[in-house]
């Protein structure tokens, strides 16, 4: 087991190939052949936790015996060759903004200690009838939002795994667990992903169900799926949309159960979006030097320098801040005031300042918000046939040092903006950190873009 200094920045050891993540996936014919249990893979994980939790702190609660006992009947079922699902067994962490019974529900607040855990969201109940090993919630930001929790990044302890999704990131970066869920307004999947070399899909909105979960801007909020591989990402998630479905009103998510053969892209469409002005130069070479080889691997990449549709597109993706804080203003006053009621002392002077700028918005501002975001979305609906797939960089930079913050979501926008699906791969080496490369589809477009990551992965890691 590698200590917590053992991938440091200043020592510039991270390998994208041997990252030290682990996955489920790729145990499931151990399980099968009588080699391995998930029992004993539940176990190892826990040793990881013992040996990592102390200074990564990715958890808010535990219930190991629950884990074990689903663990234990899992092992049976595979012993019989009769698994439940391909989550059977599996040990999954859920984001503390969503409620799963036997354990609190505390939102990163102060204000919610104690809260629930008589019942499970949609996704935990999901997982369970499939035989899932539910061990822990993960940590959050302040009701998913601004100010950080504990958790440190698990390849440079004196940084940040980013936000919101920090715990179940970390979690899985340091090899704690092979998947867990994330949820994401902007860019709270995504960019943790990147930081803690995660795969991560942020599906098209909707496709994932959010019931019994708790979000300040629910219009855009999507649940999400975090882990070791491209192949647990969609399993997992699949799995979720075809048990419980996606949210009320939309049909979840679209395709297989399983991902199948990689597909190579004939044409990229590459995006800078508003993220690119502020993103470190050393990251933007290597991000250029990926594209070249791609582009030298017979994959086109198209930019706003080739086409004037996508040039438009680019301009539109910068009236995003235009309407992007008015709008989570005005959503997060109910749910925010309900909180701010129990007394000020234990919200933020950052959620405080949020909640009291919705106040003063009317409901003639919140339609401009969202004039606005349809207005790019027709914007983007214009450059359907461009390309296969869009690339662009999951975050500005390797994860900053935590006590400067958890990081700019500023490249999750697009994907959140649009309601697209992206991905997360972490593929990439930025001064001894992950690097996340994102790509995106159009709405509901989840499964092919996943044919896409698995070839994009195959290539750069072998």
């Amino acid at each position: 087991m590698a200590s917590d200094k053992a991938q440091n920045i200043s020592t510039g050891s991270y390998n994208p190939k041997a990252s030290g993540v682990i996955t489920w996936h790729d145990a499931i014919p151990s399980f099968l052949d009588g080699s391995d249990t998930p029992r004993a893979y539940l176990e190892r994980c826990l040793a990881t936790i013992d040996a990592r939790e102390p200074t990564v702190r990715a958890f808010v609660s535990t219930d190991v015996e629950v884990a074990r006992k689903a663990a234990d009947k899992a092992t049976t079922r595979y012993k019989k060759n009769q698994p439940l699902s391909v989550v059977d067994g599996m040990p999954f962490v859920v984001k503390d903004l969503y409620e799963v019974k036997g354990m609190p529900t505390e939102l990163g607040s102060p204000a919610m200690r104690g809260y629930g855990g008589d019942k499970d969201c949609a996704h935990a109940r999901a997982l369970r009838e499939g035989g899932a090993a539910i061990l822990a919630k993960s940590v959050t930001t302040e009701f998913g939002s601004i100010d950080a929790g504990p958790t440190r990044n698990p390849f440079d302890i004196t940084r940040t795994p980013g936000g919101s999704s920090s715990g179940t990131s970390a979690a899985i970066g340091a090899g704690m667990v092979p998947a867990g869920s994330g949820s994401q307004v902007r860019g709270s999947i995504l960019r943790p992903a990147s930081y803690c070399s995660n795969y991560a899909l942020k599906p098209s909105f909707g496709a994932l169900n959010r019931l019994g979960g708790h979000s300040m801007s629910p219009s855009q909020s999507v649940l999400g799926v975090q882990g070791g591989s491209l192949e647990d990402v969609w399993n997992t998630a699949f799995y979720i949309s075809s048990t419980a479905g996606g949210d009320p009103g939309h049909p979840g998510l679209y395709g297989e159960n399983a991902l199948g053969a990689a597909k190579k892209p004939a044409r990229l469409v590459r995006l800078d979006s508003l993220g690119w002005d502020g993103t470190d130069d050393e990251t933007k070479a290597k991000f250029e030097t990926f594209l070249g080889s791609l582009a030298d691997g017979g994959v086109e990449i198209v930019s706003r320098k080739d086409d004037t549709d996508i040039e438009s597109f680019e301009i539109m993706l910068r009236t995003i801040p235009d309407f992007l804080r008015d709008l989570f203003c005005w959503e997060m006053q109910w749910p925010g005031k309900t909180q701010r009621d129990k007394g000020e002392m234990y919200i933020s002077e950052g959620v405080l300042d949020r909640i009291a700028h919705g106040e003063t918005m009317t409901i003639e501002d919140y339609r401009r918000c969202l004039d606005m975001r349809q207005a790019l979305r027709d914007s983007f609906e214009t450059l359907r046939g461009k390309g296969d797939a869009f690339i662009l960089l999951s975050a500005q930079g390797p994860a900053p040092l935590a006590s400067t913050g958890i990081g700019n979501p500023i490249y999750g926008d697009v994907t959140s903006c649009l309601g697209s699906p992206g991905y997360n791969l972490p593929l990439l080496e930025d001064r001894g950190m992950p690097m996340g490369i994102q790509i995106m589809g159009f709405p509901h477009e989840d499964f092919a873009l996943g044919h896409i990551g698995k070839w994009l992965s195959e290539r750069s890691l072998g």
